[in-house]
């Protein structure tokens, strides 16, 4: 998925304008559905970038579908991709001095 946004190979100029992460892409047992967790460059407009990879999500499958070997190719689903906010929580929780305190065994 990741190349097929790095090369533009889809037909919509908001969204190859756009410089998106994909940082995971979860399928389901079946392989029947794919959820890409993703992120605009920057965590800038990411409801937009949401809406231009909804928006693309049939011409999406067909370029990735080429390169991959599966029978069918799986439904795309998109979701915002939050593990640099939960990185980010996680760093405060343990920067505070309680938390320190408890981690180091004073």
């Amino acid at each position: 998925m990741s190349d097929v946004l790095n090369r533009g190979d889809i037909h919509d100029p908001d969204l190859n304008r756009l410089s998106i992460t994909v940082g995971e892409v979860r399928v389901t047992p079946d392989l029947k559905v794919a959820t890409a967790y993703v992120l605009p460059l920057g965590g800038n407009d990411p409801e937009g970038a949401l809406s231009a990879l909804r928006r693309n999500k049939g011409e999406l499958r067909r370029a990735i579908s080429k390169e991959m070997t599966l029978k069918f190719s799986p439904e795309l689903r998109f979701a915002i991709d939050e593990t640099f906010d939960r990185l980010d929580a996680t760093r405060e929780l343990f920067s505070r001095d309680e938390v320190r305190r408890d981690v180091d065994g004073e």
